[in-house]
């Protein structure tokens, strides 16, 4: 076995749980803007103590109501400032947060709540109450008083603040100060990519030594003078993470309900930091690329890319050598300053001006496009972790990012990799197990979680992933293989959103290409193709057999076969349009395809590419 361990950041032992993440903060800096609320076409900034004094409020409405230490507390709405609001309150009240997503089924809304047994919700809207209030029937729960933080007279948190009114500001300093370290402070249960949602415990220790770890290990990025656009669901453990680091550290906060507005927001917030995932990084190199394209300068930008990867390896050999890094070419350096007026500079001003870093994660990033964001000067720390981790266990560091990679363990934890290539972690934000004791069976080994993904460490301790232990193929001749760099490069391309290898028992590899629809209609209308482009846009349309975009894919797989062995080249595949809807039953809330249930309902199709009629010319 092969392992990895880096220091724990110093401790804070004034730091006991999550309410003193805010409580210590409020009182360090009152008046240092914390968040910033959308306000009739504006933005209000809103002080540490101000945030403070609402959660407070809102906690005495919680008690009020009879919510007790322990208790659990269901929190259902988009990302926003009264989802931050409710879990910190619910923390001052002592209780246990258990965050559903709002586009929940009510039969997944369900199986939660019934396992969870909350006594009291906080909803976004009306629409999340009534499916809360479905699935309170569906589970067999009884009546579930739920509040919500749109206007709702007599049922919102401004109804919940008035019912706490005579509760004493000592009651909730008593209630706040119950929970140790070692007591749950949230119920988070997984999105389910290839099984039902399991709930795990996260400790008031996991997201505050979390929290220290993040702080200590990137004080470049988190501090009072940052500020940062949160848009991806606080549901999520990585987003409600982000929260409490930035409150803690006094990175400002704006929230964005709507992805879609993300670009529009990034022009007014101007953050020096965010979290995305590399669907977001895809889609804007790809927007980029079609916007020259309609220019005819597709070739050039072809250039601009390809340079900014040039110079995205040259700072990380920098980054490597420091001084002892040979000079980058003059034709590099001059490529790179007429791309830099061209497209770079515009890249940079899309995001708003003063961005200095991302992170992404929840999903593997391409290389090439992680050194791409490099080379045009927004450069992009990968990282990586599980629910069961809370968040990241793993990271580039600033001024040490290896593309390709996820980086070295967080402080405070321990990467090793099992003899069978699994990656386990040990540390300070594992899990001290599920609610369900029996989901804890092979959950762990030697005191490390199984996280189920194949990895490895280089000698720096850098980690590598290279898929998914119950995602390896085995063929009909016995040769293993792991989809995921093969599907991984496939995915690189902006117009696909999913590659999916398969061929397991078959006698070779074969793939389901997933297209996002609007990228293909996008691509169909600058190439003169009318009828794709209305059958990209056609939602009951599931199949492509367009020979325009077979030979725009099949370039695409050829490519990917190229970096991988011959037994693991695909040599069938199959065009698919897809919504990329989480109603579709195929995909998580964070957008990561239930590779199971996709398999499963498109058994059929799977078969077709093993017959000896050819699928269109879907050949590589």
């Amino acid at each position: 076995m092969i392992e990895f361990s880096t220091p724990a950041a110093p401790e804070r032992p004034d730091l006991r749980n999550v309410s003193d993440l805010l409580a210590s903060r409020a009182a360090a800096a009152p008046d240092h803007v914390a968040f910033q609320l959308p306000d009739g076409g504006a933005w209000r900034d809103v002080t540490t103590r101000e945030f403070e004094d609402t959660v407070i409020a809102v906690a005495k409405g919680m008690v009020a109501t009879g919510v007790e230490p322990g208790d659990t507390v269901a929190v259902m709405a988009p990302t926003r400032y009264e989802w931050a609001v409710a879990d910190f309150a619910s923390a001052y009240a002592g209780a246990v947060v258990v965050p559903l997503y709002p586009t929940s089924s009510v039969s997944q809304a369900a199986a939660i709540i019934a396992d969870s047994q909350p006594v009291l919700a906080v909803a976004g809207e009306e629409s999340h109450a009534d499916l809360l209030r479905a699935a309170c029937a569906e589970g067999c729960v009884g009546a579930l008083p739920i509040w919500t933080m749109d206007p709702t007279p007599g049922a919102d948190l401004a109804a919940l603040i008035a019912r706490g009114a005579e509760v004493a500001d000592s009651v909730i300093a008593e209630r706040r100060a119950m929970a140790g370290p070692d007591d749950v402070a949230t119920i988070v249960y997984t999105s389910g990519t290839t099984r039902a949602a399991k709930g795990v415990l996260v400790t008031h220790g996991n997201l505050v030594r979390e929290s220290l770890a993040v702080l200590h290990a990137y004080p470049e990025v988190v501090h009072e003078r940052a500020n940062t656009v949160i848009f991806l669901p606080l549901s999520h453990i990585l987003a409600r993470a982000l929260q409490m680091l930035s409150v803690q550290a006094g990175m400002r906060v704006a929230h964005l309900s709507d992805p879609t507005q993300v670009v529009a927001t990034l022009a007014e917030i101007r953050p020096t930091f965010l979290v995305v995932v590399p669907r977001v990084l895809q889609k804007i190199q790809g927007g980029a690329k079609a916007k020259a394209e309609e220019k005819h300068l597709g070739k050039v930008f072809d250039a601009a890319i390809a340079t900014a990867i040039s110079w995205g390896r040259h700072q990380e050999e920098v980054d490597r050598r420091g001084a002892g890094a040979a000079r980058p070419s003059l034709g590099l350096r001059l490529r790179h300053a007429l791309f830099d007026r061209l497209f770079y500079a515009k890249l940079r001003t899309l995001t708003g001006g003063r961005l200095e870093w991302m992170l992404s994660g929840a999903a593997p990033l391409e290389e090439h496009l992680s050194l791409f964001f490099r080379g045009l000067g927004l450069p992009v720390v990968e990282g990586y972790g599980l629910t069961e981790t809370t968040a990241p266990c793993t990271g580039n560091l600033p001024g040490r990012i290896r593309s390709g990679t996820v980086g070295p363990p967080v402080p405070g934890t321990t990467i090793r990799i099992s003899d069978d290539g699994e990656v386990l972690v040990k540390g300070i934000g594992v899990t001290p197990g599920y609610r369900n004791p029996t989901d804890n069976d092979d959950a762990f080994v030697d005191g490390f979680f199984r996280t189920g993904d194949l990895g490895s460490l280089d000698e720096d301790g850098y980690l590598t992933l290279s898929g998914r232990v119950k995602d390896i193929i085995v063929t009909a001749s016995g040769k293993n293989v792991v989809p995921a760099p093969w599907e991984n490069a496939v995915e690189a391309d902006p117009m696909v959103a999913y590659a999916v290898m398969v061929g397991e028992g078959k006698p070779f590899p074969a793939a389901l290409i997933l297209m996002a629809r609007d990228e293909v209609a996008a691509w169909a209308e600058r190439h003169g193709h009318p009828a794709l482009a209305a059958l990209a846009r056609d939602p009951l349309a599931k199949n492509v057999e367009d020979p325009n975009i077979l030979a725009q894919v099949g370039a695409v797989v050829a490519r990917a076969n190229q970096a991988v062995s011959r037994a693991e080249q695909v040599r069938k595949f199959k065009v698919l349009l897809t919504d990329l809807k989480e109603e579709s039953g195929h995909f998580t809330p964070t957008m990561k395809l239930k590779r199971t249930a996709f398999l499963h309902d498109f058994a059929d199709t799977i078969e077709e590419l093993y017959r000896a009629t050819p699928v269109g010319k879907g050949k590589a």
